[in-house]
C-alpha cells in the first residue's frame, strides 16, 4: 500500500509550503495571464512552440506543486520542479551572467549584467531549485 505520509522533521511543512505554494501560484498565473507570464513571455524568451511550452510548464507547476504541498509522490514531483527551476536558470539567468544570449535564448533586460546581476536575478529560482532538491533527497 502506498505511504501517503512522510517521516521527517515537522519543519518540512515549511519547505512544502514554500516550494509547493510558489510553483502552484506561478503555474496558475502562466495559464491565467498568457500575455504577461505565459505564451507571450515564453516567445520573447526564445522558446520554440511557446504556447505549448508555456502551457505544459504551467500545468506541471500546478500539478507537481500541489503534490509537494500535500505530500503525494513528493520525490517524483520534486524531479519535475527541479527541471523547471534549472531550465529557468539556464534560459533566463545564465544569459544575464554572460551578458548575451545562449542558443535560442536571448539575454533579457536587466538592471545590470555579470555576476551581481545574475546573483540578484536568480534568487527565486535558486530557492526553488534548492527547496526541490531538499524534498528529493530528504523525504523518506
Amino acid at each position: 500500500m502506498a505511504k501517503l505520509g512522510t517521516q521527517g522533521p515537522a519543519s518540512l511543512i515549511l519547505i512544502r509550503l514554500l516550494v509547493g505554494g510558489v510553483f502552484i501560484t506561478e503555474g496558475i498565473q502562466k495559464l491565467l495571464f498568457p500575455g504577461i507570464l505565459g505564451t507571450t513571455r515564453f516567445a520573447t524568451m526564445g522558446f520554440p512552440v511557446p504556447q505549448t511550452t508555456a502551457t505544459v510548464v504551467g500545468v506541471i507547476e500546478v500539478i507537481a506543486g500541489g503534490a509537494v504541498l500535500v505530500g503525494l509522490a513528493t520525490r517524483l514531483a520534486a524531479v519535475f520542479l527541479l527541471l523547471i527551476a534549472f531550465g529557468a536558470i539556464v534560459t533566463t539567468k545564465i544569459p544575464i551572467l554572460v551578458g548575451h544570449g545562449i542558443w535560442v535564448f536571448p539575454v533579457q533586460d536587466a538592471e545590470r549584467y555579470g555576476v551581481w546581476g545574475f546573483l540578484h536575478a536568480w534568487r527565486g529560482d535558486i530557492a526553488m531549485l534548492l527547496g526541490s532538491l531538499y524534498l528529493l533527497i530528504e523525504i523518506d
